[in-house]
């Protein structure tokens, strides 16, 4: 909590110092349109996560069951870590800075840049330095994922799509399906089993497939957004 509080501080600071401008920039503050965002984009990537893990346990004939651990304040601790992480990744990101870049060179190269940075920011974050197939999938998945997120604040100048697509996949994949660093979630394996086939198109359906057309599905429905004038 008091690394988002440190984060909000500089921001303000460096909107202040190089716009003129406050927080007001991140467009945090609730308005009923933006919650609705929130919950439509939150709930359609939760889904297309969801969708995602059980395609993935059907060629892997793994077998979900509840973790033995499971209580509401685990289900508290898995809520606040995701949220962290996620406002974290969304301060840098789509914050402050993708706000001035904006501003000085325009939407499409800011959108950009934002998006190579998330891809490369994963690198470090996925540990995939040195192996340069997964720099690549890390790459490609991630920036995608940071192309619709930015161009999802472009439209909007609010965070609010952002979190909601962000925090979706997340919580669901590291939470729920129990696919991250955690180490504890609502579910758990009965067996590891690793997902083979001699075909690289059903291999890239079932591992890809969701996540690429979830990225596709959130970006057709932020674009249909009349642009918000940046001030």
């Amino acid at each position: 909590m008091i690394g988002i509080l440190v984060q909000l501080a500089l921001s303000w600071l460096i909107a202040f110092l190089f716009a003129r401008k406050n927080l007001s920039v991140l467009g945090l503050r609730p308005t009923a349109a933006r919650l609705t965002d929130l919950m439509l984009f939150f709930a359609l990537t939760a889904g297309f996560c969801a969708l995602a893990n059980l395609v993935r346990l059907h060629f892997t004939g793994e077998q979900l069951q509840l973790n033995p651990k499971f209580s509401f304040q685990l289900l508290l601790d898995g809520i606040w870590w995701n949220i962290k992480s996620v406002m974290f990744e969304e301060l840098i990101f789509r914050g402050v800075i993708l706000y001035l870049l904006i501003r000085k060179i325009g939407a499409m190269p800011a959108i950009l840049i934002s998006a190579i940075g998330f891809g490369i920011y994963h690198w470090f974050s996925f540990s995939v330095i040195g192996n340069p197939m997964q720099m690549l999938i890390v790459f490609l998945t991630t920036g995608c994922m940071g192309f619709v997120l930015a161009t999802g604040y472009r439209k909007t100048f609010s965070m609010y799509i952002p979190i909601a697509v962000h925090l979706g996949w997340n919580f669901t994949h590291i939470f729920i399906f129990l696919q991250g660093p955690t180490g504890n979630g609502m579910f758990v394996t009965t067996a590891q089993h690793h997902f083979r086939t001699d075909s690289y198109f059903t291999f890239f359906l079932v591992i890809f497939g969701p996540l690429l057309l979830m990225l596709l599905v959130n970006y057709l429905l932020i674009v249909r957004k009349n642009n918000l004038e940046v001030v």
